[in-house]
């Protein structure tokens, strides 16, 4: 018996690795830009959106890694198998905002390394540089090194941000934090934030295909099938784990921002420098190295992981059931294209949109709150329909929770398109 449970505990911790993934692409403009953006100019009042965001967005997301564990295969191989419309339709969402995606983690990044760094180098060159940097640590180090990787940096990245957190509230900001006025949330300006603040917090749900996809790369390189269980503990590890760095980066925001009058740069290494400063301000010198490491260390964790993410879902679409030798030498093929065209594309889009990081950051977090009712509803068709074995199908109680999350998304993606069109 206590074989049994130890060899049931060794096969779901050589599951973990996926979560981490996750964590490392949620972990990103979300939190940095957004959520410290939301707690600096709202305050407090803003930290339901953040967990209304979280809740969600959660059962759909742990539906990836679910149906990837379930049966086998990602949820692109689910989607063709469900009929054209969801095939196509993911098609159409991934292709419509994974370069402006790709360029927004980016040029965040680049400010953030110009800022850590100070070469008087350009956002567009560290762009460049950085970008180069993933795909060589992609192509050479392939899925584990992408794995080992992220373990480490999301580890790092959360005792760091937490000890920043902790420093702010003995820094004693707290009660004029409480006791400042937050704005009007009932303006247009104010409602399209908070709308694009969900769409992307923790992260956007195109990220439970890309969850699924390194849920099967996991199990090929353990050369054994990953447990439904397993798969639900690594999802939760890393959700829960992008869950609370975005609570700490909106606590950062309000304990050290909310009240100090400083208004945003559209410049991605102006805007870097006014976080970093703020942070100093309150905190005291000795912490604008933590907070530029942490911002840093955030954002670079984004870039490998969306990197990596997209090449491999093009790589997928066009025979995503297909594992024969041959198939994979294919979609190796593909991939290694894609992981330079991609960026290079996305390199042209800050080119010419380097200077208004922020909107472009507003844009591409639209563009994933329109899409996420979509891709919410293909998930719970898949893991409640046939392609899914009984046994691992979500039970009553989780089904109606999903619904009710389902309904929410779609409320507020009526309400982005009333506040975008009608107000």
């Amino acid at each position: 018996m206590k074989q049994n449970i130890t060899s049931s505990k060794k096969s779901i911790l050589k599951s973990i690795g996926p979560g981490f993934l996750l964590a490392g692409a949620a972990i990103g403009v979300s939190h940095l830009v957004q959520a410290t953006r939301a707690g600096a100019d709202y305050g407090f009042i803003l930290i339901w959106v953040l967990i209304v965001a979280c809740i969600s967005k959660y059962p759909f997301l742990e539906f990836g890694p679910r149906f990837a564990a379930g049966t086998g295969n990602h949820l692109i191989t689910g989607y063709k198998k469900l009929g054209k419309f969801p095939y196509w339709i993911y098609i159409w969402i991934t292709i419509g905002s994974m370069f402006i995606i790709q360029a927004a983690v980016t040029i965040v990044t680049a400010g953030l390394a110009e800022r850590l760094f100070n070469f008087g180098w350009s956002p567009f060159l560290w762009s460049g540089i950085i970008l180069i940097a993933c795909i060589a640590l992609l192509l050479i180090g392939k899925y584990p090194g992408l794995d080992k990787s992220m373990k480490v940096i999301v580890t790092l990245l959360t005792l760091a941000t937490l000890v920043a957190v902790i420093m702010a509230f003995g820094a004693g900001t707290v009660n004029d934090a409480v006791t400042t006025e937050s704005p009007s949330l009932w303006t247009t300006a104010s409602l399209g934030f908070i709308i694009a603040f969900m769409g992307w917090m923790p992260i956007p749900l195109d990220a439970s295909v890309w969850h699924s996809i390194w849920t099967k790369e996991k199990a090929v390189q353990n050369k054994q099938k990953i447990s439904v269980k397993g798969a639900f503990v690594d999802f939760n590890v890393g959700y829960l784990s992008a869950a609370f760095i975005g609570l700490l980066f909106f606590l950062l925001g309000v304990l050290v921002m909310f009240g100090s009058g400083t208004s945003f740069s559209s410049n991605s290494v102006e805007f870097s420098s006014q976080l970093v400063e703020l942070y100093g301000k309150t905190l005291g010198e000795w912490s604008k190295p933590l907070i530029s490491v942490a911002a840093f260390v955030t954002m670079l964790s984004t870039v490998l992981t969306v990197t990596d993410a997209y090449p491999r879902v093009i790589s997928e679409l066009k025979n995503p059931e297909k594992d024969k030798p041959e198939d994979k030498k294919e979609k190796w093929k593909i991939y290694r294209n894609s992981i330079f065209i991609i960026p290079v594309l996305s390199l042209s889009i800050l080119y010419f949109l380097s200077g208004s990081f922020t909107i472009l950051v507003d844009f591409a977090a639209g563009l994933s709150f329109l899409s996420a009712p979509f891709l919410a509803w293909f998930n719970y068709k898949l893991v409640t329909g046939k392609q899914m074995p009984k046994k691992h199908r979500p039970g009553k109680n989780y089904r109606v929770f999903s619904l009710i999350c389902f309904g929410l998304l779609v409320v507020f993606n009526f309400v982005y398109l009333y506040i975008t069109f009608l107000g």
